[in-house]
């Protein structure tokens, strides 16, 4: 088993055949999703991510019936089903079924809800590349649902991805509209100098992730000054250190970042310790 599905009061191996091309979320988009991790029997903050999953739905304008707790519920179960050496994504969802009075409006009350939990192999302290990337940005809240993780915000960063890859990256360093740093194409991104670390202040064209807020309160914790601010780019030209956070990979280290090589510092190397030891405190199994 590599993938189970709670959907309609019943598990399923594999990947269910779910949407018609009636469905609202099928052909206009209105589905969110949100995205934990489970390893080694423990699920550091999915609570917090069922939570999200709630927002995002009713930042969507949509009628969530699941509440946090019903969900978290399922996550654990799920984790407890594959056991505990399973790395592991445990992803729930929301969607609009019907489209509602308007042209293209939803029906809030067809929400439809799934968790899907699926093998997936942690990437947490693998050192990965980055560069500037210039073929897209993000998007003000008046122009994206940027206050939800929003399946339809990410084909623009696939297509800030594909331009990474072809150009020997990993991911991208992402911009907001007026040009400050926001994140990369897929996760939250730190910077270190002279033992200080920055991070993007949240200014709504791009998610906090949880990853992110959860390292930035160890950091603060463990005594080291975390500045949540306006990022330029010739700050990232100047970085000691730059890593990532994320659920894909947790806390990454940048070895490499345009034309400069990093390698892996203490403050990244301090930071994974830091996440990895909060995270064997959330036992599941």
């Amino acid at each position: 088993m590599d993938t189970l599905t709670y959907w309609n009061g019943t598990w399923h191996e594999g990947n269910p055949a779910i949407l018609g091309p009636r469905d609202h979320a099928m052909w206009l988009g209105s589905i969110v999703f949100d995205g934990g991790r489970a390893f080694e029997g423990c699920g550091p903050d999915l609570d917090l991510h069922a939570e999200r999953a709630v927002r995002s739905a009713r930042a969507l304008g949509l009628n969530p019936k699941q509440s946090p707790e019903e969900i978290l519920k399922l996550m654990h179960e799920s984790v407890r089903r594959f056991g505990p050496k399973a790395e592991l994504y445990v992803r729930p969802m929301f969607w609009a079924g019907k489209g509602g009075q308007g042209p293209i409006s939803v029906d809030p009350d067809s929400c439809q809800f799934l968790l899907c939990t699926y093998l997936s192999p942690m990437r947490a302290g693998t050192p990965l590349t980055l560069g500037l990337c210039r073929s897209i940005r993000r998007p003000t809240p008046e122009s994206a649902p940027t206050d939800a993780k929003a399946s339809c915000l990410y084909p623009n960063s696939s297509r800030g991805v594909a331009e990474m890859l072809k150009r020997g990256f990993g991911n991208g360093i992402v911009l907001d509209a007026i040009g400050n740093v926001a994140e990369t194409c897929s996760s939250n991104v730190f910077l270190a100098r002279n033992g200080i670390v920055a991070t993007p202040v949240p200014n709504g064209s791009f998610l906090a992730g949880i990853t992110r807020n959860r390292t930035v309160k160890l950091l603060r914790t463990a005594g080291i000054t975390v500045e949540e601010r306006t990022v330029t780019t010739a700050e990232l030209d100047e970085a000691d250190e730059i890593f990532t956070t994320g659920n894909a990979g947790k806390v990454q280290p940048v070895s490499r970042y345009e034309d400069r090589d990093l390698q892996p510092g203490p403050i990244a190397a301090r930071a994974h310790e830091l996440y990895m030891a909060f995270a064997r405190t959330q036992r599941i199994i």
